[in-house]
């Protein structure tokens, strides 16, 4: 089967216990495929941000990163929310490496824009170490930090790491959240969404937010790897498994053709 690349970062970083129960349905997904982790975790690096007295802003969901931030929001995401989930893998009896971008030449970096600092957009470039890392059943657990070939390490929106890493790899792609997929105006899960769709959601205000950046990063997903993106919660990680028997899960985004 195609790898899977899963993608979790937000309050997900701080519920221990769905982390865990997470962690333990992945090991039994890499019994059938392998398994690739990404993650973000905003929340982290705004604590830390608060604590050194630092004013952090966000311009259009990305956040400013000014050069003398990027040592603490490297050691928030490479360092703390990396090594806790390898710690989480290892009591689901899984064997995971910790990564970022920058390692073994799986992705090629470079600034987003100038006026927001040390933000960075990540290409897809050697799936080598990965596919070594998977042959060996291992679960890669990667951070959304990367480096220019300067050496200057970057801050990447996580979703979008997560869309280059399923592209290095030709695999599959979900999107996890705090909520079970995208809700109509009743609140009842849409099982699939097309552009289409999605842009008369937004104008009629139902998707707006969080969730309209989430779906713009599973839209953009979608249409680059030309192939459904899932959307569905972390908070109920048993339900993946349908993944396996081609169940559904969460919300479907369609992709342009």
């Amino acid at each position: 089967m195609k790898p899977l690349v899963i993608k979790v970062g937000g309050a997900f970083m701080q519920a221990t216990a769905e982390a865990l129960q997470l962690l333990a349905v992945i090991k039994q997904l890499q019994q059938s495929r392998p398994v690739v982790l990404v993650h973000g975790g905003g929340p982290m690096v705004e604590q830390l941000l608060q604590a050194l007295q630092f004013t952090s802003t966000k311009v259009n969901g990305l956040r400013v990163t000014p050069p003398e931030h990027m040592p603490y929001i490297t050691g928030a995401l490479a360092g703390t929310a990396n090594k806790q989930l390898c710690a989480f893998a290892i009591r689901a009896n899984a064997t995971p490496v910790g990564l970022c971008l920058a390692d073994g030449a799986m992705t090629s970096c470079t600034i987003l824009d100038p006026a927001l600092g040390a933000v960075g957009v990540a290409k897809a470039n050697s799936p080598t170490m990965l596919n070594l890392l998977l042959e060996a059943n291992i679960l890669p657990i990667i951070s959304s930090i990367g480096a220019d070939e300067k050496g200057n390490l970057l801050n990447v929106n996580a979703d979008q790491a997560a869309t280059v890493i399923a592209q290095l790899l030709n695999a599959d792609l979900l999107l996890l959240s705090n909520v079970p997929g995208v809700l109509d105006h009743n609140k009842a899960l849409i099982s699939q969404l097309t552009a289409h769709d999605i842009e008369g959601l937004v104008s009629a205000g139902v998707i707006k937010d969080g969730m309209q950046v989430k779906v713009d990063a599973a839209l953009d997903a979608a249409t680059s790897l030309q192939r459904p993106i899932t959307i569905a919660s972390w908070q109920t990680p048993e339900q993946l498994l349908g993944l396996l028997a081609g169940d559904p899960v969460g919300t479907t985004i369609i992709p342009n053709i």
